[in-house]
């Protein structure tokens, strides 16, 4: 029997893709308002910029493109308001506007929409800030408490990190909150364990080789936001189960690797958006991989 590996999304129960969307929306409420809270007015202005700006950008798409209005299904709002998550609580507008218009113009409708980009839209848009102005990026913040070489702080503690008690992006300071929506996604059945379970398994085991606190760098710089709600999208994953777990792996490694040995403070978003253009090859590695274990535990059914 021939498999094929189609391009994502793949919705095969009651839920259709808008109804998911939303429900992921609904699941980033609690880290939102944590946020704003946390930063105040200036944050609440990055939120509600990039929100704007993704579906403003999409309503202009759709029209340049005559094809109908796409900014109610879910997919701009959701990718301006991650987008606003992985930023710092104080940016200027030209930038958000900027990283907004890599996200959906670029990153989204350039690959023809929804279902069709090869790289997680909020990701990349926030990618392109970090290369073209890493200065201002580190000196709003950014990074919640990981420095280069990444020599853990001694004085935090493991409470600061899971209430959001350090400085930061938005959306990453509070592993609570993030775990709030976490559960609820895990209840509705939106999200899959293999890719969260195997990227924070690497990212703890590598952190527990390296002597290093594996709960600190499983609390900061994005790890949990990343690995639960970034990573698991359904157009930029793979859709086989081994393909699954392995992309969880390798990104947790690169993760650790850039954490570790490199001069960058932080490696999330850089893991996510390469790793991105390899998920077709993990799909087929894969199956390739899910074939070669089906014949050893079962040889006598395959010989027949």
């Amino acid at each position: 029997m021939k498999l094929q590996v189609a391009p994502a999304p793949h919705i095969h129960n009651e839920q259709d893709v808008s109804l998911i969307l939303y429900q992921v929306l609904l699941a980033l409420l609690p880290a939102t308002l944590f946020g704003i809270l946390r930063f105040g007015v200036p944050a609440l202005v990055v939120v509600f910029t990039s929100v704007a700006t993704c579906v403003g950008l999409e309503a202009c798409v759709n029209r340049l493109r005559r094809e109908p209005l796409t900014i109610l299904d879910g997919s701009a709002a959701l990718t301006g308001l991650l987008l606003a998550l992985v930023l710092p609580p104080v940016l200027p507008i030209w930038m958000i506007i900027l990283s907004a218009f890599v996200a959906i113009v670029v990153t989204k409708h350039a690959f023809g929409g929804l279902g069709y980009n090869l790289f997680n839209p909020a990701l990349t848009g926030r990618l392109f800030l970090t290369v073209a102005f890493p200065a201002l990026l580190t000196s709003q913040g950014s990074g919640n408490g990981l420095v280069p070489g990444n020599v853990t702080p001694v004085l935090v503690n493991h409470a600061q990190l899971f209430f959001g008690g350090l400085p930061g992006n938005i959306g990453e300071t509070s592993s609570l909150a993030l775990l709030i929506g976490v559960f609820y996604l895990f209840r509705k059945g939106i999200i899959d364990w293999k890719i969260p379970t195997s990227f924070l398994g690497t990212v703890f085991l590598f952190s527990l080789v390296a002597k290093q606190d594996p709960f600190f760098h499983l609390m900061t710089g994005g790890v949990i936001l990343g690995a639960f709600f970034m990573m698991t999208d359904y157009v930029t994953s793979p859709v086989t189960k081994m393909g699954r777990l392995l992309y969880g792996m390798l990104i947790g490694v690169l993760v650790m690797s850039i954490r570790l040995f490199s001069s960058a403070s932080e490696g999330i978003v850089y893991s996510i958006v390469l790793m991105n253009g390899f998920v077709p090859v993990l799909d087929q590695v894969g199956i390739r991989l899910h074939m070669y274990l089906y014949d050893v535990l079962f040889p006598r059914v395959n010989a027949e």
